[in-house]
């Protein structure tokens, strides 16, 4: 079922097929911003068939239990993209986003970070939100810190974009924690 969460003025929800254009244009314009901490890029560019196949198989996905995939947007426009990923194991979900460069240091990863951890533990079989991001990319780190995850340690990682160093720092939160620093 495609999600949407409204967060005053911006919307986090499930791509939809008539999104592949305006994702591409958003890509496009912050490659260069991206291109040094996220592997995806170097798949950059896409057409938009390429891009519209991709939004159905996150869809597919999706329905059959695996990642969310979201896009974020700004009075229609697109202004990023996120997801919960399953990748950490049974019981987990990692978080991760991108933002367009037009439109950084504005708290949009933090907002749709905040939106998707509520939405993760709505979940009953969910019992701890991971953020992980390259140790070099100090601008991620202050997503999860500003939502109060906890640092948990750095592992090594192979290196997948220019920038990065080959360990990532890994931010995590359980479900305990998070309420209990709602409580407060």
């Amino acid at each position: 079922m495609p999600l949407e969460i409204v967060q005053g003025p911006l919307v986090i929800r499930s791509w939809d097929q008539s999104d592949a254009e305006a994702m591409s244009l958003a890509i496009s314009e912050s490659l260069d911003h991206l291109r040094p901490f996220l592997p995806w890029v170097a798949h950059e560019p896409q057409t938009i068939e390429q891009r519209r196949e991709l939004i159905a198989r996150w869809a597919r996905e999706e329905a059959d239990g695996g990642d969310l995939v979201v896009g974020l947007f700004l009075e229609g426009r697109v202004v990023g993209g996120s997801g919960l990923h399953t990748r950490i194991g049974p019981g987990g979900l990692e978080i991760g986003y991108w933002v367009h460069r037009d439109f950084t240091r504005r708290g949009i990863a933090s907002s749709t970070s905040r939106a998707l951890t509520n939405h993760a533990f709505a979940r009953p079989d969910i019992d701890r939100v991971e953020i992980h991001h390259d140790v070099a990319n100090t601008a991620s780190e202050g997503v999860p810190r500003s939502l109060g995850f906890r640092l948990v340690g750095d592992e090594p990682r192979e290196v997948g974009a220019p920038a990065e160093t080959g360990v990532h720092r890994i931010w995590r939160i359980t479900r305990d924690e998070w309420t209990a620093e709602r409580s407060t």
